[in-house]
């Protein structure tokens, strides 16, 4: 019998909280801070890039909805990997999305060290980094009643600045406003003014901005009356991926040529800038830092939880099982922000090139979660469970979900040179996580009373 990985947590987080965490997952700095490389290197057509990733996002959500509404846990998909593949795939999706919240911690991490250093070039970018990890790890300590407001706050900010955006665009848009215009979309060069090959590259980017819209369902576990607000948090990330993404995409696309974008400075801010506005680019700034510093803290929040899942059946350290008196799985938490700090000492090694190899690695845990969710879904329906909340098209939609993610995958090495680190490094990924989980069947074999499995 498999311990309860719930057991000890407070049902603290009420709709509101859910909710805010469901568009603080689906609103990131791969949007604000990406966006405006990829679209000089695509150009118009990004936003067929995400479109595809977002209907693939969409899939994955609601197969996830299937399966919280089975069994909301806290473990998420490394309980359904459990029960719907076997405990080899729970320890391997595990951790590779440990993986990928490590790597992605680290980008934010260099990302607000280096933001804060546009306004205090004199400030050490080493120290920035250690108070804000210190500010994510004390509200990830304290309670997740304080992780929940805070999330709600830096999503509502989030929020505010995409709605702006959207607003302003679309008055831009619709009166023709300087540049702006649909003719934006055709013009110089085309709609794929480099080809159509450099928007299949920019797949792995774009899967990475999508990130984390699955933390909804490891927020289930600590969730009161789960069965009615998941339903809703999960189509409200749906409508907010078309709206916040497809839309703001689309509208830089119009509001001035592709050619204005640049790498290294944010799409939004170059827009307001455009418009004679002096203080966009500080506001802005604040934003992305605050998308960075809410990326952290929810990464903090998840990992903790499937760490503390996974120590409960000896495939993790055991001092990551450990529950606080505050009801708060703290050796997860404590463990991944050790690595973060580590992990900042990339910055030094390659400063320029940091943030896309940690990106990229950590879209390879992005791509395997998503992976799991749907195969465990196919798995679910193939029991014969019928669910309230039924994912659109299964199983077809789900082997067409898989088949883009392999593509994902496959176009990596004929992308950047940091996206063919990440694609390079797989083969040590699987060796490694196969050691890992040889050593933890041996361990289990050691135990009397206790078989391994897998």
């Amino acid at each position: 019998m498999q311990p309860d990985t719930d057991e000890g947590y407070r049902h603290a987080l009420g709709n509101r909280q859910v909710q805010m965490i469901a568009i603080g997952g689906a609103i990131g700095v791969g949007l604000f801070l990406g966006a405006g490389g990829r679209m000089a290197a695509a150009g118009p057509a990004l936003v067929l890039s995400y479109t595809a990733a977002g209907m693939a996002a969409f899939f994955v959500m609601r197969a996830l909805g299937e399966l919280v509404l089975y069994k909301p846990a806290s473990g998420s998909f490394v309980e359904y990997a459990n029960e719907f593949i076997g405990p080899w795939a729970a320890f391997a999706s595990g951790w590779m999305y440990w993986i990928n919240w490590a790597f992605t911690g680290i980008a934010e991490l260099t990302a607000i060290a280096a933001y804060i250093y546009y306004w205090a070039p004199g400030f050490p970018r080493s120290l920035t980094a250690l108070i804000a990890l210190g500010l994510v790890l004390a509200v990830n300590l304290l309670s997740v009643k304080l992780f929940g407001e805070l999330e709600f706050w830096f999503a509502l900010l989030k929020v505010l600045a995409i709605v702006t955006f959207l607003v302003v665009g679309l008055v831009l848009v619709i009166f023709t406003v300087g540049q702006a215009g649909p003719h934006n979309l055709t013009g110089h060069g085309g709609f794929f003014p480099h080809g159509f090959p450099i928007v299949l590259m920019s797949l792995q980017s774009v899967v990475f901005a999508y990130a984390s819209i699955e933390l909804v369902g490891i927020a289930a576990g600590e969730t009161a009356n789960s069965h009615e607000v998941m339903p809703r948090a999960i189509n409200g990330v749906v409508w907010r991926i078309a709206i916040f993404y497809v839309g703001s995409v689309l509208l830089l696309g119009m509001v001035l040529p592709w050619t204005a974008y640049s790498a290294g400075t944010s799409p939004f801010v170059t827009v307001f800038s455009s418009l004679g506005v002096p203080w966009a680019a500080d506001a802005m700034n604040l934003i992305v830092i605050t998308a960075a510093l809410s990326s952290c803290n929810s990464g903090l929040y998840a990992t903790g939880r499937i760490l503390r899942s996974m120590a409960m059946k000896r495939e993790a350290p055991s001092f990551t099982g450990t529950l606080s008196s505050r009801h708060v799985p703290i050796g997860g938490i404590l463990f991944t922000a050790i690595m973060l700090l580590a992990g900042v000492a990339l910055f030094y090694f390659l400063p320029e090139r940091a943030f896309n190899i940690a990106t990229a690695v950590a879209s390879l845990g992005v791509i395997t979660t998503w992976g799991v969710l749907v195969f465990c879904q196919i798995r679910l329906r193939r029991t014969g469970h019928r669910s309230a909340f039924p994912m659109p098209g299964t199983p077809v939609t789900n082997w067409l979900t898989l088949a883009f993610l392999a593509l994902v995958v496959l176009m990596m090495p004929f992308a950047d040179r940091d996206q063919r680190v990440a694609f390079f490094l797989i083969p040590a990924l699987v060796v490694g996580i196969a050691l890992g989980w040889r050593i933890v069947n041996r361990r289990r074999s050691a135990v009397p009373g206790r078989r391994a499995r897998g």
